[in-house]
């Protein structure tokens, strides 16, 4: 599916949510990744982005295992797109993008834009991070030299990190996962900045701006 011409995402300020606002500098998911506070509402709104789009097969064990599949590789992705605590700030203070693009090509409901409560969390999804989340998610080669890719860089410094559930899912996580884990129903998603990560895992590991 191509992706509409000059719809370009804004770059645009926004407050980050007041409860992160006294979060410290370093938290611990639940899931036993540690995420820069500058970039948990990013992880938090990009997994839950992908965990609505892709909704899990099952009950709630099975969204509660889908939405830990989407939080590491959004994780991941997040680290590989912003790698220096500089990137995470900034990000922070500037805005993610939002999920426009990424509503529009997938079709999904953005029910709630007219409340701007409602809707506030869409606007901390970024669109790159999804894309390449969706490609960890479809991609296992992918999603091994990802996690790799992350072993010098400064979020994973003196933290231990795990992604069991992004690199080897078990028979559970997968049929949790049925829809978030499909090649084809992502493809949309993750090829609109795949080449970007490519780029990131390949020969120097040039960094996508």
């Amino acid at each position: 599916m191509s992706s509409p011409q000059g719809r370009g995402l804004p770059f645009l300020a926004r407050p980050i949510p007041s409860h992160t606002a006294r979060t410290p500098l370093r938290t611990q998911d639940s899931d036993g990744s540690a995420v820069l506070a500058d970039l948990s509402p990013l992880i938090a709104a990009t997994a839950q982005w992908l965990t609505r789009a892709y909704p899990a097969s099952g009950g709630a064990l099975a969204s509660a295992l889908c939405e830990v599949q989407a939080r590491q590789a959004v994780t991941v992705a997040a680290w590989l797109r912003y790698p220096t605590q500089m990137d995470a700030a900034l990000v922070g203070m500037a805005g993610p993008g939002g999920s426009d693009r990424l509503d529009w090509i997938t079709g999904a409901d953005a029910g709630g834009a007219d409340d701007p409560d409602a809707y506030a969390w869409r606007t901390w999804v970024d669109e790159v991070v999804a894309s390449w989340a969706a490609c960890l998610l479809t991609d296992p080669e992918l999603a091994h030299l990802a996690v790799a890719a992350l072993a010098d860089g400064s979020h994973t410094t003196g933290i231990p990190t795990e992604f069991r559930r992004l690199l080897a899912p078990d028979a559970s996580d997968r049929r949790a996962a049925a829809l978030l884990r499909h090649p084809d129903l992502l493809a949309p998603v993750a090829e609109l900045h795949q080449d970007g990560l490519l780029d990131r895992l390949g020969p120097g590991q040039a960094l996508i701006a």
